[in-house]
């Protein structure tokens, strides 16, 4: 219809020919800033934050940079292990770590540990305590730099707008270019907390210690605790039922074996045995199909042939390229895609929703997120029932509106 207003979204983002390093470096520090501001990040950054309100600047600066040094050193470090899996010719993309059950798992006992450390249960500083959530709470340098390498850990399922074309343009390139566009990401996450920690005037509007920073040490394990539950779930999603329960159960022994060690000698021997039963129970690996794995009423599951079928028929059809790790994917589902109302907007502009679920790994899936200029999801792709219709790539923090008009320009 000529006179139908062009829709919102009409173009994929920046890539290949329209992408230079310096506008993919520039888009990966916008990335880092946006982590910040995610559910997975800002427990862990909120306490270190707040311990520069007092004690010596000259300190905290340094503390400033060494944390910088994890967060950049964890994204090279990640990037070169994604980079080099891709060149053995195993496409995967960012949060790749995540489609692993046992990385996952590990994930969740990290988080646990770190939640029983600001719960009281575990002495920060004792010889049990030198791994993990340790390292990340302890004072001085080094709890500076590996709050930096678990914040970028934790940052995985987080993937933020204007990272998805900035490092799909990094893995065309050179080693040394794409390392530099990891790099700009972990500058962008860390500069917060640089500033913070040289600038007098930001440390003066932080809030002084006092009694209620014990209160808050506390709260703030819940949150962690409740990530644990999540991670757990995706266990669950990826490997079973039986996967997550045993996970979960080995949790339990966890925090008794860690209650056990701060007793005398035979109590000790018992909480050792309790660890090794907690690490035995991470390892359990169920049967998937005993987790409910049915489609979502109204969606169809992705696969190459079904979206060409469909498309040879004429119909048109939103790929939806989501995984359960995926906090983006996940809240962009509650907030807009799965809603009754989207639901009858698709029905009416008749366009077949099609899920692909790369919570495991899928290396059609990731061809496809390949194909389409991204290293990373949530990815969102319409197309129109014409053939030769260019796809409408979406961005990766959608709105009512945007998913609307996209419907709109390929309604039949």
């Amino acid at each position: 219809d000529p006179g139908k207003p062009p829709p919102r979204v009409t173009t994929p983002p920046a890539t290949g020919a329209n992408m230079t390093l310096l506008l993919a470096m520039g888009l990966a520090v916008l990335g880092g800033l946006i982590l910040n501001t995610m559910p997975c990040v800002f427990p862990i950054l909120s306490l270190k934050v707040l311990s520069f309100a007092t004690g010596d600047p000259e300190e905290h600066r340094r503390h400033g940079l060494i944390y910088l040094a994890g967060v950049v050193s964890s994204f090279v470090l990640i990037a070169a292990v994604l980079i080099g899996l891709q060149s053995a010719g195993r496409w995967v993309g960012w949060g790749f770590q995540l489609q692993s059950t046992a990385f996952v798992i590990g994930l969740a006992y990290l988080f646990a540990l770190m939640g029983l450390s600001l719960s009281g249960l575990v002495l920060i500083g004792g010889r049990w305590m030198n791994l993990g959530a340790g390292l990340a709470t302890a004072p001085g340098a080094r709890g500076s730099f590996f709050t930096g390498v678990l914040a970028v850990v934790v940052a995985s399922p987080c993937t933020a707008p204007f990272m998805g074309s900035a490092l799909g343009f990094a893995l065309t390139q050179p080693p040394l270019a794409a390392l530099s566009v990891f790099a700009a990401l972990g500058v962008g996450m860390a500069i917060p907390m640089v500033a913070i920690s040289s600038s007098a005037t930001a440390r003066a509007w932080l809030p002084k210690p006092g009694a209620w920073m014990d209160t808050l040490k506390q709260v703030m394990a819940f949150p962690l605790y409740l990530t644990a539950v999540w991670l757990l779930w995706v266990a669950g999603k990826q490997s079973g039922v039986d996967t997550m329960a045993a996970a979960a159960a080995g949790l339990v022994m966890l925090a008794l074996g860690l209650t056990l060690l701060q007793g005398q000698t035979v109590a000790r021997a018992a909480g050792a045995v309790c660890l090794i039963g907690a690490v035995l129970l991470g390892g359990v690996r169920g049967d998937a199909g005993t987790m409910a794995t049915d489609d979502r009423d109204g969606t169809v599951r992705w696969s190459p042939e079904a979206l060409a079928s469909l498309r040879a028929q004429g119909t048109p059809v939103f790929v939806d390229v989501t995984a359960d790790w995926c906090i983006t994917c996940l809240a962009n589902e509650q907030a807009v895609l799965f809603t009754d109302e989207m639901a009858q907007a698709f029905a009416d502009a008749g366009v077949t929703y099609m899920v692909a679920d790369w919570t495991n790994y899928d290396p059609e899936i990731g061809t496809f997120v390949r194909e389409h200029g991204r290293n990373g999801i949530p990815l969102y792709v319409m197309y129109a029932g014409n053939l030769q219709s260019a796809p409408l790539i979406l961005p990766q923090i959608l709105t009512t509106g945007i998913v609307r008009d996209a419907l709109q320009s390929v309604a039949r």
